[in-house]
């Protein structure tokens, strides 16, 4: 089974997005072995603390590279992704050429109160990621918009409509890691 790895942007306890990617593991548990990423435990990126990267960015890189592709849930703030998630991205890009994010195969998905869901975080992150040389998946978008009950008490997906979507999302993603069929590097 492909080893997925799963970055959310917001530490928040109680984040929709959070609550998206639980709602997404349990509903893939059958296509992927899922790896929630932890990215709120080292410092921001800084080219002299990078000669000698933290513990805690070592960790996040590994996990990466030994993942078989990435899937970004992020929020969006102020139209575009957070800080933590950047931050991580900046992380796992140093030093040039050792990047973990080089050719995995790629998607992204996020959940909002607002009416576009995610869409300018998204489109943010796909401008981001894109000199990463992470693969992203381009169909299906994916955009919530987050309505009271959509999740269970266990985080399962309890709207029928968001279900049928993620099973979509996660049918069409599973297609994109055997197509781009990428090898763990060292």
């Amino acid at each position: 089974m492909r080893r997925i790895a799963i970055v959310v942007g917001s530490a928040r306890a109680d984040s929709l997005n959070g609550k998206l990617a639980t709602a997404l593991k349990l509903l893939g548990a059958d296509r992927f072995d899922f790896h929630g990423v932890k990215i709120d435990d080292f410092p921001f990126f800084d080219q002299d603390v990078a000669k000698s990267p933290p513990a805690a960015v070592l960790r996040m890189k590994r996990e990466i590279l030994d993942a078989d592709g990435v899937i970004f849930v992020t929020p969006e703030h102020n139209r575009s992704i957070t800080s933590l998630l950047k931050n991580a991205i900046d992380w796992g890009s140093r030093p040039v050429l050792q990047s973990c994010w080089i050719g995995k195969p790629g998607a992204i998905l996020g959940i909002s109160p607002g009416q576009t869901g995610t869409a300018a975080a998204q489109q943010h992150l796909r401008n981001i990621l894109s000199p990463q040389q992470v693969i992203l998946m381009g169909k299906p978008e994916m955009y919530v918009h987050y309505a009271e009950g959509m999740f269970g008490e266990w985080g399962e997906a309890s709207d029928e409509g968001l279900r049928k979507r993620l099973d979509a999302f996660l049918d069409a993603y599973a297609a994109w890691v055997t197509r781009v069929g990428v090898e763990k590097r060292a």
